[in-house]
């Protein structure tokens, strides 16, 4: 399969090509590196990116940014961030790659285990990761006839404890090798509308 992974350099990133790319022709983008440059916040940057690398089998991404804070100190400008990025920017890859991809492709997007049980300051985390796997289930019913699609619901990550770890005591870390599984059953699998939870 001819995939488009987005986010590719991040942690979570490297751990799905390395797991696809045993199988499969990963084609990597994010916003200051990768085979192509992609800007999730501008739907334009987006549809560039789709028209330079022809049709897809598959469009994975790992990407997206949200504002960490204090309930307290959050203002529509720090909720924003995740909205415009992490929902709308995975959104818009859905709703303009599905003009790009072969009639049988998937689509795979991320979300995480904040969705579910929120921290200190991930307020904004868990309102977006909940808002998108609310578009993924609803979305998925509604998609072409043979398109799928799903996201993946990580749990925090091993190698990102060192910066995360203060405010997920308690939690158990899923190594990044582990977490990329749950990319693998999405993209070569069949169901759709599902959130894999890798906790």
């Amino acid at each position: 399969m001819k995939i488009l992974l987005i986010g590719a350099s991040g942690t979570i990133g490297k751990a799905v090509a390395a797991e696809l790319g045993a199988r499969h022709d990963i084609i990597t983008a994010g916003r200051s590196s990768g085979d192509v440059k992609i800007d999730i916040c501008d739907p334009a940057s987006i549809r560039a990116a789709y028209e330079k690398v022809g049709t897809l089998d598959a469009v994975v991404s790992t990407a997206g940014k949200v504002h960490f804070g204090d309930f307290t100190e959050m203002d529509d400008e720090k909720y924003r961030i995740g909205i415009n990025d992490k929902l709308m920017g995975q959104v818009n890859l859905v709703l303009i790659g599905r003009h790009f991809v072969s009639p049988r492709a998937s689509f795979t997007l991320t979300t995480g285990i904040l969705t579910k049980d929120p921290i200190r300051y991930g307020s904004s985390a868990s309102m977006v990761n909940g808002a998108v796997e609310g578009f993924v289930r609803a979305a998925a019913i509604e998609m072409e006839p043979g398109l799928r699609l799903n996201a993946v619901s990580p749990g925090v990550i091993t190698e990102a404890m060192e910066g995360y770890g203060p405010f997920f005591r308690g939690h158990d870390p899923v190594p990044a090798a582990r977490a990329a599984l749950g990319y693998a059953k999405s993209v070569e699998g069949l169901q759709t509308g599902q959130v894999f939870e890798i906790f």
